[in-house]
């Protein structure tokens, strides 16, 4: 006989009990402890309790930029031998090992769609035999700034206004028009690659310049470039947009499916390499956050290749709580003087400690696979491994070792001169605005290049202050003039003839187009 609507559908079969946090089984899950059916409830009521107090506890603080993301675990593969160049064994001949991939956006909040306009986060963690090596990069090979002191600045330029609480184009603009510095990350951000089709349509990059030192001691330094395997695709502004109303979860959804499906990305890791005397002399710092390195002047060499084959079974404890850290290095790496380098590998884990915890390297995804360490940090929040009655002091005499080394660290640089507050010392062609301008006009086509003008004359759209609306225009002409002078009259259309950026005698106006033009001639700054 088939069953009426009204039948109450089989409950599941229960094949166990819950446990308390101290391990007893609790007796129930769905009734609550009280004075008869229709009574208060009790304080003494455990299960309760503790269920409400952890359930308030449950989020813990987003990051503050990238902290819209997701990720995947997978393998690096050696494909050619670096033992020449780097004492790091993770790239040498026939290594493999672990890795963790996490992707996401810098502006958006956790509840952000993934098609936004953005920077796409590209942190990386191999798990090697000899600690953790983290590369904490974007799927840009520069960024908008060049000095840590910035940052923060910046970060708050393209979250929300303290009134209404809104993102606001003005603020954004007037940031960056004021820090000519971001043109060139700003020229990747308004081009096709500032809305990827996927994640795993994207490349990605170390960004930064780290130093390589082989078993000799010998040095180079080093850019990091993950080549997508899938190829690069984008999506157009209007296909983003629609994608952000339909499903804002879209790029997550699609690497989680795609690994699920057995369709495992990959990504072909090359570095450019620089012997460490010709960084004095090279035509750009190699320092500088926001330059790229000719490939002509410095070739990619093959590496090996990351594979994403392994989709997280806890988004919380593998994908929230990784704390990636460029402080996470291996003996044969170290840094370099790139500012914002330097400024990241204290700021990362001290973020994470404030977001995760004083001791969020003891949780399982950030813990490394070495076969003892010998961490000298003591106590602290949740701290969980049990070192017995070892002596939690260096030096001692009780059995526990202890670094004493003294000498030439063989992953350094040479610097010396008095201590000053300046940007970096100029080199032969170093200006914020010409890879900018090499980009706009030699790596876009045509079509880019229109598709670039609407996407810029719609954000300068938003713009509601004249003078930082003005300040826009000079920005794009210094970039490139014929490309300045579309986006101007663009600008100029969709307001109806009329002249958004202001009378170019306004007092406020020339003064910040003045602004501009003293950066041709201290460009660095």
């Amino acid at each position: 006989m088939s069953r009426t609507s009204s039948t109450p559908a089989p409950r599941p079969k229960r094949t166990g009990l819950s446990t308390g946090a101290g391990g007893a089984q609790m007796e129930s899950d769905a009734h609550s402890l009280s004075v008869g059916p229709d009574g208060p409830l009790l304080l003494h009521d455990v299960h309760l309790v503790d269920t409400l107090a952890h359930f308030n506890r449950e989020n813990i603080p987003e990051r503050r930029p990238h902290a819209k993301g997701s990720g995947a675990f997978g393998e690096f593969r050696v494909t050619k031998d670096m033992s020449k160049f780097t004492k790091a064994a993770v790239f040498h001949k026939g290594s493999t090992c672990r890795t963790l991939l996490r992707f996401s956006t810098v502006a958006g909040e956790l509840g952000s769609p993934d098609t936004w306009r953005d920077v796409r986060g590209f942190a990386l963690r191999f798990y090697t035999e000899q600690g953790n090596l983290d590369l904490v990069g974007n799927n840009t090979p520069v960024f908008f700034l060049r000095d840590p002191l910035k940052f923060p600045h910046f970060i708050r330029s393209q979250k929300r206004l303290p009134d209404s609480g809104l993102r606001d184009a003005t603020m954004q603009w007037d940031f960056w028009t004021l820090s000519p510095e971001s043109a060139h990350q700003v020229t990747y951000l308004m081009g096709d690659r500032g809305l990827p089709r996927t994640w795993r349509h994207m490349n990605g990059y170390g960004s930064h310049t780290y130093l390589w030192v082989n078993k000799q001691g010998v040095k180079h330094w080093v850019k990091y470039h993950f080549h997508s395997q899938q190829g690069v695709e984008s999506i157009t502004g209007d296909a983003a947009e629609k994608i952000a109303g339909a499903d804002a979860d879209f790029h997550r959804r699609d690497l989680f499916d795609a690994i699920e499906r057995g369709e495992f990305p990959s990504w072909k890791l090359s570095v450019q390499l620089m012997p460490y005397d010709e960084a004095a002399t090279y035509r750009f710092n190699p320092f500088d956050l926001t330059k790229t390195w000719s490939h002509e002047d410095y070739p990619l060499h093959e590496v090996g290749m990351l594979t994403l084959n392994e989709n997280p079974t806890n988004f919380f404890a593998q994908i929230e709580q990784a704390g990636f850290a460029p402080s996470n290095t291996v003996p044969g790496i170290g840094f370099s003087p790139d500012k914002m380098l330097l400024a990241r590998v204290f700021a990362y884990a001290d973020a994470h400690r404030a977001r995760i915890g004083t001791n969020f390297h003891q949780l399982p995804v950030n813990q490394p696979i070495v076969a003892q360490t010998n961490h000298w940090v003591a106590d602290g929040h949740m701290n969980y491994h049990d070192t017995g009655n070892a002596p939690v002091y260096a030096p001692n005499s009780k059995g526990r070792p202890w670094a004493d080394a003294q000498g030439t660290v063989s992953e350094s640089w040479e610097s010396d001169g008095e201590m000053v507050r300046q940007a970096y010392t100029l080199h032969a062609e170093d200006d914020d605005w010409g890879q900018a301008g090499t980009l706009v006009r030699e790596v876009f086509d045509d079509a880019a290049r229109d598709r670039f003008v609407a996407t810029v004359a719609g954000s300068l759209g938003g713009v509601q202050d004249r003078a930082v609306l003005r300040r826009a225009f000079e920005y794009w002409k210094h970039v490139d003039a014929s490309i300045g002078a579309r986006i101007e009259q663009a600008v100029k259309a969709a307001a109806g003839g009329a002249n958004p950026g202001g009378d170019p005698d306004d007092a406020a106006s020339v003064a910040a187009s003045s602004a501009i033009r003293e950066s041709d001639t201290n460009a660095a700054h």
